[in-house]
């Protein structure tokens, strides 16, 4: 009974996230004054948006590649433009295509079958895998380490997000709470603190031996050299560069999206929205940030005195070029015949 309850909860989940984004987006929609706007849409520069969207794309290339990087380390063969291929399909599917996997476990399963030559190993097995999705505990030594280098991936974003809006907090966090800027050298600190662990861990033998033991104890064999590629000194500071400058790209093609309403943020603002809401798209609540994405920048932008109208606009517009500039991860999905 168990079991089935959770396979209901599984199937339906995704679209209770659509209509809680619909909520949400209606909700932010429907309290906004749109009449100054669209008497002032000649005014609209579009020029921005194609840049925005150059930074965007840049983003996702940058991003891919790291993964690429960390799978090759950890022994998984495919090219560099494979894993980018792979990274743009994972993060379509993210932004809500049906599916029965997220987009890194799609991303983290393909990945394990993936040959230099950029075909796929065993294929029939990978297509049941695909079909039927796969459970992390069920999954063999080989699919666990993917699985487990597409986490680190993911870790590094999260240290790029901490520091980016650490820094954000320290400049201007007081204009959100008296201990706003308390509040972000604690958490630059604190993300700090992780990394210095990390590298030490990365030359330590004693560290080293219970990491190792208890990813040995997870069926994790072959991760010491993705771990250090991510966490060991110096290579560490290219990785937080790396991963500071992949969200100051999205900021970057947001600020874009504002001026081309003819409105200016400063960077101190979008430094605090942006990687908070990258913390909130953690829970699985919205489709792709769609609705939480406005609302929450909505609120915080306007603080520093902006229009929720023109941040409403600019969200969408945002959203729309992140999916067009995705839209590549299409034709790997259909080529394949990998669509879930």
């Amino acid at each position: 009974m168990k079991l089935n309850i959770r396979r209901v909860v599984k199937r339906f989940w995704p679209y209770l996230r659509i209509v809680l984004s619909i909520a949400l987006l209606w909700k932010v929609i429907y309290l906004v004054d749109w009449s100054p706007l669209l008497s002032s849409y000649d005014d609209i520069n579009f020029n921005w948006f194609f840049f925005a969207a150059i930074a965007i794309l840049f983003g996702y290339i940058l991003g891919g590649l790291r993964w690429g990087f960390l799978m090759r380390s950890a022994g998984f063969q495919g090219s560099l433009i494979a894993y980018i291929a792979l990274y743009f399909s994972g993060s379509l599917i993210n932004q809500g295509l049906p599916s029965t996997l997220g987009g890194d476990g799609y991303r983290a399963i393909v990945a394990n079958h993936l040959s230099l030559s950029g075909s796929y190993s065993n294929e029939m097995v990978l297509d049941r895998k695909l079909d039927d999705g796969l459970e992390f505990k069920e999954s063999k030594a080989k699919l666990r380490l993917s699985f487990f280098m597409t986490f680190i991936d993911r870790i590094l974003g999260l240290v790029g997000t901490c520091i980016l809006g650490s820094l954000g907090l320290i400049l201007d966090g007081e204009i959100i709470y008296s201990w706003g800027n308390d509040l972000g050298f604690a958490i630059l600190l604190t993300t700090l603190s992780f990394l210095i662990f990390c590298a030490i861990a990365c030359y330590s033998h004693k560290l080293s031996f219970w990491i190792k033991g208890g990813l040995i104890h997870l069926n994790i064999v072959g991760a010491t050299s993705g771990l250090r590629l991510a966490f060991s000194f110096p290579v560490n500071l290219i990785q937080i560069f790396v991963a500071v400058f992949i969200h100051l790209l999205g900021i970057i093609a947001f600020s874009f999206c504002l001026k081309a309403f003819g409105v200016s943020a400063p960077i101190s603002a979008l430094m605090i929205g942006l990687p908070a809401l990258s913390l909130l798209l953690m829970l699985p609540i919205s489709l792709s940030g769609w609705g939480l994405r406005e609302s929450t920048l909505s609120s915080v932008l306007m603080l520093w005195g902006i229009v929720p109208g023109t941040v409403v606009l600019a969200s969408i517009t945002y959203g729309a070029l992140t999916l067009i500039m995705l839209l590549p991860g299409i034709y790997l999905l259909f080529r394949d015949k990998k669509y879930i």
